[in-house]
């Protein structure tokens, strides 16, 4: 039988614990388990880095809402990414990158895996032709967000894995600002999809991790062993914490989308606001692909202060139930300045962000008192 997205949610790998009938997952807090006979583990657990219950219901239930065969829960969304790197690149290989692109990810590639051979160039994705010569005889994966952190641009997800699938590379799907809920990656031909769990999958701000979703047996096969090998993992309390928060998904999903699409409307028609960037708005350039492969826009909204670098700052210090805060994706509504905050990793180099830019995680308050606290630190 096929479900809809809000059953897999509560259900996928959640079945009542067989002993208790416990309805909600237990939290296994083990690091070792009893073995019946030298070399026969009960269960194939040995050991909870390899395996732990809790991790597994989390990953069964990813897999699910993604629509993938197979997940694998990470310590965080960066941890995931290097294992996938790891997993699947060798010293040599290149990676077309976005070049607006998240500044951790940006980071990862810049700091850490070229030291170890890895080139990469950044690639503006909603240009195909631009892809398409940016790529070498080395090109070994595309690395798509969409949308963007933080300048929220939309790529083509179906155009992009063809383009990768020519050159017989990856494409992998950062769907973190989206969720599974509004966009399913894999169904648009992605190789791998990857998360941020901390963000909409946990969902309350009390929770860091990571995953990888694949359907391809050599792609799991060795993102599973690297896995493992490199350890990785996602813990098993802080996993029954994210698996609680995607049981909600579905419905914070619907009320982020609400917020955001009246926010981003308001902010159009403020003095103080010269550009608002929100896939949303028919102004966006990427609204028609959003339209096209996303079920809503999300929660994530950006725009550039009308005032420029000085009025920008005010803005995200003068707000008071919009939080001063970096990360994104829960309940609270935050707001940030990227070029000093999440992004100051890429100063100075071609992915730097505009200096007027502020970005706003939409929460799920009552959008009248978010309304009023964006007009008073506008004023």
């Amino acid at each position: 039988m096929t479900h809809g997205f809000e059953t897999l949610a509560i259900h996928a790998g959640q079945d009542p614990e067989a002993r208790t009938g416990a309805v909600v997952p237990p939290i296994f807090q083990t690091s070792t388990y009893a073995q019946d006979a030298v070399g026969s583990p009960r269960l194939g657990y040995e050991y909870s880095r390899s395996g732990n219950p809790t991790r597994d219901a989390l990953q069964e239930c990813l897999a699910a809402i993604e629509g993938g065969r197979r997940a694998f829960a990470f310590a965080s969304g960066l941890a995931a990414e290097d294992t996938l790197l790891r997993a699947v690149l060798r010293p040599g290989d290149h990676v077309i990158i976005p070049d607006d692109a998240y500044g951790g990810t940006f980071r990862l590639f810049a700091k850490v895996a070229e030291r170890w051979g890895l080139s990469w160039s950044a690639v503006d994705l909603t240009d195909v032709d631009m892809v398409r010569t940016a790529m070498t005889p080395h090109t070994r994966m595309i690395w798509v967000e969409t949308p963007t952190n933080p300048l929220l641009s939309i790529a083509d997800i179906a155009v992009l894995a063809a383009v990768a699938h020519e050159r017989e590379a990856l494409l992998v799907v950062d769907n973190t600002f989206a969720s599974p809920y509004l966009q399913q990656p894999l169904a648009l031909g992605a190789d791998v999809v990857v998360h941020s769990t901390t963000k909409y999958l946990g969902g309350h701000s009390d929770v860091v991790g990571g995953a990888l979703i694949a359907s391809d047996a050599e792609l799991i096969e060795q993102i599973g062993f690297h896995q493992n090998a490199m350890g990785a993992i996602n813990g098993p309390f802080d996993a029954w914490l994210t698996l609680r928060g995607v049981k909600t998904l579905g419905v914070r999903m619907d009320r982020h989308c609400d917020n955001a699409e009246k926010i981003a409307e308001y902010l159009t028609r403020q003095s103080a606001v010269s550009q608002v960037i929100y896939p949303g708005l028919e102004s966006h350039p990427g609204h028609d692909v959003a339209a096209k492969q996303m079920r809503r826009y999300g929660g994530m909204i950006s725009f550039r202060a009308a005032g420029g670098p000085e009025a920008a700052e005010r803005i995200c210090n003068s707000t008071k139930l919009f939080v001063l805060a970096e990360s994104l994706g829960g309940v609270e509504s935050l707001i940030e300045h990227p070029g000093r905050m999440t992004h100051a990793s890429t100063a100075g180099s071609p992915l730097e962000v505009p200096a007027d830019l502020v970005r706003l995680s939409v929460g799920i308050e009552t959008v009248d008192d978010l309304l009023a606290d964006l007009e008073a630190a506008l004023r």
